[in-house]
Parts: C-alpha cells; structure tokens; sequence
C-alpha cells in the first residue's frame, strides 16, 4: 500500500506536485466544488470536501505529508484554522508562502534569516500565517513569481495580455513550477520541521528582460512599453513593481541537495516553447 499525501488546495503548484509524487503516493486532494472534485476525481485522485470533518479526518489519519497552498486572509490561513484541531505530529507539512513577506530591498539580497518586511497587506497576511504554522513544526517554502505550462509569458504574448512594463533596476526572482515540485519532494525526504526555505531559481532578472527574450524565441510581437507607474495598471501589478529584491535559494541546495533543473527564464522558456510546439505536455 503506498503512503498517502494530502494536497490542501489544488491548484498550480499542487498539480505540479500531485504529478510529481503520484507514482510513489496516493493523492488526496481537497477542493471546495463538487464539479472540481469530479475533475479530480476523473484525474485519479481521491477528492474531499475541506469543510466536511470526517472524509478530512481519515484522509489525516495514515498521511505522510500535507502540502497547505491556500492564500491567507486577516485572520491568517484559512487550512490552518482547520486542520490545526487534528493531531499533525510526525507528519511532514510543508506551506506555500511568498517572497513578498521580505518587502522591498532596493534590489538587494534576501535570505531566510532576514527581517521580514513587508509593504503590502499580502505580505502580512503571509507572514501571520507562516507564524501560525511555525507554531505546529511545519516547514515554510517563500515562492517567487511561479510559471509553467499554461501559465507564462509565452502564453501572454499569444494571447495579447502581456504587459511590457518598464522600471529602472527593478529585478524579481522567478521558479519554474516543476523546480518548485522537486524541492518539495527534497524536504519531503529530508524533513527538518520548521525549517524555511526560499525557493527560486538561480537568475534574478527584469520582467520585461523576461519578455524581450520570450518574444525573441517565440517569434511573436512585443508589445509596447509601458511605464511602471502607469495609472491604467492594476493595484496588483503597481505592488509587484514597489517591491524590488534578489532572492537566494543557497539554503535550499545547501540543505536539501535541490537544483533546479530550469536554473534560469531562459532555460524554463526554451523548454515551455519546445512543449507548445510539439503538442505535448512538459
């Protein structure tokens, strides 16, 4: 009987992960709908409603590891109000957190250990909910900007939503989302409970550095540039441009014996374009 992995939230990196794992583990999966339950279902995975107790009990009680993905509000994670009334001892948890908790730094580096600063209620958000799962011994993974398959900057310039916006110096770290997946599995073998780790790649870069090479590989238009204090852009994206900052993922490779196999955009690109052009999944 293979041991059993519960996925709180499935979404980008949970698929990631679910695909990653499903070979050496039975996936559970909760997702809130009835028809993304059938969905996952019809993917081969166990499927639970996170609101109903005893399903999410006995999907609890023989789980390895439990990997907790959603976005927290002003009273912290959601899944932690949950499934912190369960026993979680001797079960890895791993949460999904974000590189935002560390606020700006003027293109400066950051590491685990550094202040956490952050400049948007996200970030605090973020970083109330690491807090929450500290307290239980989980293990706490910063996430960067996160691509893949269907969701990148190749897509963006096919479908016309792509932005090419321009700020001096700005740099943002980024991670594939497989890379992402096989950190994950790293920790899951090599557990240290209250451990955090930030994940990224090797080369921090501009965005629309990104999306220059992007339209130069792919072959497709750019569109024009645009200022990064444009007033027409989103509250979102006017945030992801305030904070500026290299992340270092060196505890990660120290610790977890983890590199990415897309250590750059470029590399991560090359591979997203090969895969539309052949048809076929990454």
């Amino acid at each position: 009987m293979k041991p059993r992995l519960l996925i709180f939230g499935y979404g980008f990196i949970g698929a990631a992960f679910a695909d990653a794992t499903r070979a050496g583990y039975d996936i559970v999966a909760t997702a809130r709908s009835p028809e993304k339950r059938s969905e996952l279902t019809a993917q081969g995975l166990t499927a639970i409603d996170p609101t109903a107790f005893a399903p999410l009990a006995e999907a609890l009680e023989n789980t390895a590891g439990i990997l907790i993905t959603p976005a927290p509000d002003d009273t912290g994670c959601p899944a932690f109000a949950t499934l912190s009334d369960f026993d979680l001892s001797g079960k890895w948890v791993g949460y999904l957190s974000t590189t935002g908790v560390y606020g700006d730094r003027g293109g400066g580096w950051v590491f685990e250990d550094s202040l956490l600063l952050p400049t948007s209620a996200e970030g605090r958000r973020r970083v109330l909910a690491e807090s929450q799962w500290l307290s239980v011994g989980a293990h706490i993974f910063r996430l960067p900007g996160l691509y893949g398959p269907g969701r990148n900057v190749i897509e963006r310039l096919r479908d016309g939503t792509a932005r090419r916006i321009h700020k001096p110096g700005h740099v943002f770290s980024r991670l594939h989302h497989d890379d992402c997946a096989t950190a994950l599995i790293a920790s899951l073998a090599h557990p240290r409970p209250g451990g955090i780790y930030n994940l990224c790649d090797d080369e921090p870069a501009p965005a629309d550095t990104v999306l220059e090479y992007a339209a130069a590989l792919s072959g497709l238009p750019l569109p024009p540039v645009i200022a990064w204090d444009d007033p027409t852009l989103s509250g979102k994206m006017l945030r992801f441009y305030n904070d500026n900052k290299r992340v270092s993922n060196a505890r990660a490779k120290a610790e977890l014996g983890w590199r990415p196999q897309y250590p750059t955009y470029r590399d991560g690109l090359s591979a997203i374009l090969a895969s539309i052009q052949t048809g076929k999944k990454e």
